[in-house]
């Protein structure tokens, strides 16, 4: 008898792990997880795959968006060797999602690093309304920090940053005293 039992009840279990999983976002803004699809009202509904127990989270910390939707980073950067390279590794390994314009293959976007720093060398960082001129890892980990990002990447092992929206700084920035 306890043999049968156990038996039904294995055969029984993949069953109940194949249930469907919502998301959405309440009236309230609040995430919700559920098995019960979302009602009518509720906003950006999707239906969440996964395989088990595992469900698909965000990409990037708490922290880290906080940080780029107060302050995002715009690195102006082009083919400019190894300095553009240690810049963009500089950016990766503190997780820190940013938006790449390249100066070279824009018009418009020679004319904005022009206007902001006033000349077209690469690379600069704008985060929110700083920025500086020439890659100097003190100073950019300090804008950084002042900022609200991670010293370290806060992301599962392998996985690069999201792009930041593309986006102007609201006002013009604050030039910071170059060394």
């Amino acid at each position: 008898m306890k043999r049968g039992l156990l038996l039904i009840m294995l055969l029984a279990s993949p069953m109940l792990h194949a249930a469907d999983l919502y998301r959405w976002i309440d009236a309230n803004g609040r995430i919700v997880y559920s098995d019960q699809p979302p009602p009518a009202t509720a906003k950006q509904q999707q239906k969440v795959s996964g395989k088990g127990n595992v469900v698909e989270v965000d990409k990037e910390s708490y922290e880290t968006r906080v940080a780029r939707e107060a302050n995002p980073v715009i690195l102006y950067s082009n083919a400019c060797g190894p300095i553009c390279d240690q810049a963009k590794e500089f950016l990766a390994k503190r997780g820190v999602p940013y938006t790449t314009r390249d100066p070279s293959k824009d018009p418009e976007i020679a004319l904005q690093l022009k206007k902001l720093v006033g000349t077209l060398e690469v690379p600069v960082i704008v985060v929110g309304r700083t920025h500086q001129k020439g890659f100097e890892p003190n100073s950019w980990g300090s804008i950084l920090d002042v900022a609200g990002y991670p010293k370290e990447a806060l992301l599962p092992n392998g996985a690069p940053p999201p792009a930041s929206p593309e986006a102007t700084p609201p006002a013009p920035p604050t030039a910071q005293p170059q060394p």
